[in-house]
C-alpha cells in the first residue's frame, strides 16, 4: 500500500459489534488499493458530518445507454481539487449474473482478477436488480473493465435504456438548427447507435425533430 490509512474513529466503531462489519472488508482491500484508502477517508467524513458527498453524472460504454452507476465526489479542497483524489470517481458496473446464479470457483477467480485489475476489488453479489455489482472504478477504466468482462461472456445489466431485445428509441423533441441535429447524430453514431434524423416543422419553422435510436 503506497498511501497511509486515514484515522477513521467513526468507522472503527462499526467493527465493535457482534456481527461482521463491511468496514473490515474495506480495510482489507485498502491494504493493496489506494482507491479504497481514499474511499474510507470519504466515508469517515460522511459519518462525521452526517452528509453524503456523491453526485451522479453520465458514464457509459460504447453501444449501451445504461448499466453504469456514476459516482463523482463533491468533497473538494479550497482550490477545487478532490479531497480524496483516488476515489474521486467511484462508478459501479451492473453486470448480469450467469444462468441460475451458478458460479464455479474458476469463474469467480476470473471476475475478481478483472476487478482487481481495473477497479477497487469490491464486488457485491447481488444488487437489488439481481446484478453483480462491480463497485469502484474510474471513468477511464470503465470501458476496459467491461471489455474484459464481455470477453468471458458477461453483459451489462441494470434497467431502463440498458434493456435489449426488440426495438426502442430515444427521442429529442426538436433541435433549433440543422447543425445541432447533425452534432447529436454524430455523437449517437460514435456511441454505437444506428441513429436516424427526421426533418420536420417545429413551431411553424422548418427544423429537425425526433432523432430516433433503434436497436
Amino acid at each position: 500500500m503506497a498511501k497511509q490509512m486515514y484515522d477513521t474513529p467513526n468507522l472503527d466503531e462499526l467493527e465493535k459489534g457482534r456481527w461482521p462489519s463491511f468496514v473490515t472488508g474495506l480495510k482489507r482491500l485498502a491494504k493493496d488499493n489506494d482507491m479504497m484508502v481514499d474511499l474510507l477517508g470519504q466515508l469517515e467524513t460522511s459519518y462525521k458530518t452526517r452528509a453524503g458527498y456523491w453526485k451522479g453524472g453520465t458514464v457509459g460504454v460504447i453501444g449501451y445507454g445504461g448499466g453504469i452507476i456514476p459516482r463523482f465526489t463533491e468533497l473538494k479542497n479550497a482550490d477545487g481539487t478532490p479531497k480524496f483524489p483516488e476515489s474521486a470517481e467511484f462508478h459501479t458496473l451492473r453486470v448480469q449474473p450467469p444462468a441460475g446464479m451458478h458460479y464455479s470457483t474458476e469463474l469467480l477467480r476470473k471476475l475478481c482478477d478483472i476487478w482487481q485489475k481495473h477497479g477497487s476489488g469490491l464486488i457485491a453479489l447481488h444488487g437489488q436488480s439481481g446484478d453483480i455489482m462491480f463497485q469502484g472504478c474510474s471513468t477511464e477504466n470503465v470501458q476496459p473493465a467491461f471489455d474484459d468482462l464481455n470477453a468471458i461472456g458477461f453483459d451489462l445489466g441494470g434497467a431502463g435504456a440498458a434493456m435489449r431485445g426488440g426495438r426502442w428509441k430515444l427521442t429529442r423533441a426538436t433541435t433549433r438548427t440543422q447543425g445541432e441535429a447533425l452534432d447529436l447524430y454524430g455523437r449517437l453514431r460514435a456511441a454505437g447507435y444506428p441513429a436516424l434524423v427526421y426533418p420536420g416543422l417545429a413551431h411553424g419553422k422548418l427544423g429537425v425533430t425526433d432523432p430516433k435510436v433503434s436497436k
